[in-house]
């Protein structure tokens, strides 16, 4: 079995991505690894270069900033990694440059793999999330927040990454058949210094709305107000070995009393059906077998 991991990433020093961990946290069980590097403002591309030389390899891109409707060039510039992947590989490992798996994980994943390999029928393996807010302590726990996604996918080319690099694809808008397994992707992507939340929130969010929308929805402030969040919980568990480093530089203070609730009366019972009785309402870009 041959496992190729794949990603894609743009001015990650600017916007304080976890790239670098991210890539390292799957590359254990990875043969190889191919990451779509956009056409930076930084030294992102030293940054991706200077990881695993042996197993890396960079597909040089330039983002098409025509297609800011929805997200589109993130799920473009997934499709350029994933089209590069050997067609030897077997399994194609994706992961987003804000999103960590934590080692005890790897042998379950690693497992799944191998157990499904043969069947064909299985296109894909779904991930739970964790979802952590304002700092490494919170995570939110709303309905507001995706809580499975496909983040291995068969090596198969008629595959192509979704909408905004939600998810995945095949063939005529087809969902992807896939089996459930017991491993969690931490996503970072709202831990920031509030500065450089501020920053990615003026710059991304034209990555789906044109300038008026942009101006219009997002405030001119110098750093990001994460009070505003609707439900949050405390993370009781530990981190994985790659982000240590990142915690103890962690330089801002984010306390939230965790009592506050502003979710709407619908997101409530949508809360308690998942969290008590294991029960997903909503749309779900997958179909589990």
């Amino acid at each position: 079995m041959k496992v190729t991991g794949f990603s894609f990433i743009k001015n990650a020093l600017i916007y304080d991505y976890p790239i670098v961990e991210a890539i390292k946290s799957i590359l254990p069980i990875c043969d190889d690894f191919v990451v779509a590097v956009g056409k930076s403002d930084d030294k992102t591309l030293d940054l991706i270069q200077s990881i695993d030389k042996d197993k890396i390899k960079i597909v040089e891109t330039v983002w098409d900033d025509s297609l800011r409707e929805g997200g589109r060039v993130l799920a473009e510039e997934t499709n350029k990694a994933f089209q590069a992947i050997p067609e030897d590989s077997d399994w194609a490992f994706y992961i987003q440059g804000d999103e960590v798996v934590h080692e005890k994980y790897l042998p379950i994943i690693k497992s799944a793999m191998e157990k499904y390999q043969k069947n064909k029928e299985v296109e894909g393996l779904l991930f739970k999330y964790l979802h952590f807010y304002g700092s490494y302590d919170y995570v939110g726990a709303s309905p507001r927040w995706y809580s499975h996604e496909i983040r291995v996918v068969r090596n198969n080319k008629s595959i192509y990454s979704y909408r905004d690099a939600q998810g995945f694809r095949i063939g005529d808008n087809q969902k992807l058949k896939v089996k459930p397994i017991d491993a969690y992707v931490y996503h970072y992507g709202w831990v920031k210094p509030p500065e450089s939340m501020q920053k990615k929130q003026e710059e991304f969010n034209k990555l789906w709305h044109d300038d008026e929308w942009v101006d219009k929805h997002v405030a001119k402030v110098e750093e990001f107000d994460y009070s505003t969040v609707d439900f949050l919980e405390q993370f009781k568990g530990d981190h994985p070995k790659v982000m240590q480093e990142r915690l103890k530089t962690k330089n801002w203070k984010f306390d939230h009393d965790i009592s506050i609730n502003r979710m709407s009366l619908k997101n409530k019972l949508k809360y308690f059906l998942r969290k008590y009785l294991d029960i997903n309402i909503g749309y779900k870009n997958y179909t589990k077998i």
